[in-house]
């Protein structure tokens, strides 16, 4: 069986590989970048292919599929409602410096 053969897959690993990679593609990922992480994806959380035999099934793994509704928004929490404020209003300046420039 060559390298990348798919066919050691259940369809339902395949199905889950496609919509992954559909999710990086709207992110702006190319076709082939997208694909490869979404089977890095499946195989990490379904530790592979199907295997046979009895007793080789193991449970999935679901870390991989949450891990990115963590990752935002964590520092914005950690800081206190007056440095998020002053942050906001430093943006606020910056962004009507920047406009101010470029209409110029």
């Amino acid at each position: 069986m060559p390298r990348g053969d798919k066919s050691k897959y259940t369809d339902k690993q395949k199905r889950k590989a496609e919509h992954i990679e559909e999710g990086y593609r709207q992110q702006g990922l190319s076709q082939r970048e997208a694909e490869r992480r979404a089977w890095a994806t499946v195989n990490k959380s379904d530790h592979g292919g199907k295997k046979s035999g009895s007793g080789r099934g193991k449970a999935t793994n679901r870390g991989p599929a949450k891990k990115g509704g963590k990752l935002g928004g964590a520092a914005s929490a950690a800081r206190t409602q007056a440095e998020r404020s002053a942050s906001a209003r430093k943006a606020a300046r910056t962004r009507a410096r920047n406009q101010a420039r470029a209409s110029q």
